[in-house]
């Protein structure tokens, strides 16, 4: 059990889907074209329909900027065979690729799909919350970067005080598997987990 928490805090009425988090995060870690840790969700659904004589329209739109929420719970740690993947003990969910044997089980277990293979090294990698930053007093490098201030990560006590502590919104799955340390301001288009009218517009990003 770890002594301590962080979690992430993601605006998604600020969020443009500019993208700006994800390419610093994927500069900052030197990552490959086919990996990051941070992602972002363009949810959308809607269209017309005919009400009487006339016709309206219920197109809605937005973004979440999700990576890995450092579960309460991680599914990637239980069932990770050989130990790599744990929790330390600032709660950050981390991998020792010294020790992953690169079966991707953590990857299929995710409901976030925040594990992802590196091909170059054969290892699964992941975000791990900037903890060298952290732990100097820094933000992490997706939270720095934001340019509409839509990221905070702070300890989970604080983030739940400052930002409530809503965790759950269409397409993410329920927050009851896994417990993620994350914190929602909803966007004034959000739909409940269960909603089955919306789809991702760039499945191949996330």
């Amino acid at each position: 059990m770890s002594k301590k928490q962080y979690g992430f805090y993601i605006d998604s009425q600020r969020c443009t889907g500019c993208k700006t988090c994800e390419l610093a995060c994927k500069d900052y870690k030197d990552l490959t074209p086919d990996v990051s840790f941070r992602r972002i969700y363009e949810y959308c659904g809607g269209g017309w329909k005919q009400e009487g004589e006339a016709w309206t329209q219920d197109v809605f739109s937005y973004y979440l900027s999700i990576s890995c929420n450092h579960c309460d719970n991680p599914a990637c740690a239980s069932v990770c065979p050989s130990g790599a993947m744990h929790k330390r003990e600032d709660g950050f969910v981390v991998v020792n690729q010294d020790v992953c044997i690169g079966c991707q089980y953590c990857s299929m277990a995710c409901p976030y799909g925040a594990p992802q293979f590196n091909q170059r090294i054969g290892r699964m990698t992941k975000c791990d919350g900037c903890f060298e930053r952290v732990e100097q007093g820094l933000k992490p490098m997706c939270v720095e970067s934001c340019p509409l201030r839509a990221l905070d990560l702070l300890p989970v006590d604080e983030l739940r005080e400052k930002y409530g502590e809503i965790k759950d919104v269409a397409p993410l799955p329920p927050s009851h598997y896994t417990n993620p340390n994350m914190a929602l301001r909803l966007n004034t288009n959000a739909k409940p987990t269960d909603f089955e009218g919306g789809f991702l517009a760039n499945p191949k990003e996330v």
